[in-house]
């Protein structure tokens, strides 16, 4: 199958913390993978160097074929972010706009699509994540999880080849992040590639084929679903029993 992504030896530094210690990891397409970890284990930082918002200090990545390490250009830049979808835990949706212009802004800005293409889009995707009746609604007249899955429809509408999720139910209550769960799944189901970094291990035994256990910088373990019912490290082990 093809490979989506493929990071090879990427380290990360932030000052003298050495947080990403030689990550080698291969992603194929249609593939779901579930990185989990403790807080600070190097995930989230693992996730934003696929999408080039850190950069790497050794190593080499390549996203949906745009191969980058230290330097890239804004050409190639601009690319990388229609073909990569990225949802984090704070919607970052625009107060001032509609849902709907939240969402054409991309498509007309970078993709200069017509407005009424764009619009059309929009449309689309709102109803891929159950929202079509939202479109004239401002962020603030809508609930976290309906924020949420507006962020997940303003990437939609760039066609990505490649979604990351980044804790996006962390700040949701049980009801609303069944919602964003059941939009990720919707989205699974169609075959898109993704990436999940996630504290929800339910979810993840439930969507992911591969889970990857983090540990103090480097990928520690593994596997399918199984290793977090037979997790054959001490520290997944603690990690799993602690219910995190």
């Amino acid at each position: 199958m093809t490979e989506v992504v493929r990071l090879s030896n990427v380290h990360k530094r932030f000052g003298d913390n050495h947080v990403l210690k030689g990550i080698d990891l291969s992603i194929r397409k249609g593939e779901i993978v579930a990185i989990i970890g403790q807080s600070g284990s190097g995930k989230s930082t693992a996730l934003r160097c696929m999408d080039h918002l850190e950069i790497i200090d050794e190593g080499e990545i390549t996203v949906c074929g745009h191969t980058f390490g230290k330097g890239i250009s804004s050409t190639d830049l601009k690319q990388l972010r229609q073909d990569v979808g990225i949802v984090f835990q704070s919607y970052n949706l625009f107060p001032h706009l509609t849902v709907e212009r939240n969402i054409t802004l991309a498509p007309r800005s970078v993709r200069k699509l017509p407005a009424e293409q764009a619009r059309k889009i929009a449309a689309d995707v709102l109803a891929q994540v159950g929202l079509s009746d939202k479109a004239g609604c401002y962020p603030e007249q809508l609930s976290g999880g309906q924020q949420q899955r507006v962020a997940i429809a303003r990437s939609l509408a760039m066609d990505p080849q490649l979604m990351l999720f980044d804790e996006v139910t962390s700040a949701l209550d049980p009801q609303l992040t069944g919602e964003v769960l059941r939009v990720i799944e919707k989205l699974a189901a169609g075959g898109m590639t993704m990436v999940l970094v996630t504290h929800e291990m339910a979810f993840a035994m439930k969507l992911a084929h591969r889970v990857i256990f983090m540990h103090e910088g480097r990928i520690h373990e593994q596997g399918g679903a199984d290793i977090l019912r037979n997790p054959q490290t001490a520290e997944l082990r603690q990690f799993v029993s602690n219910g995190l």
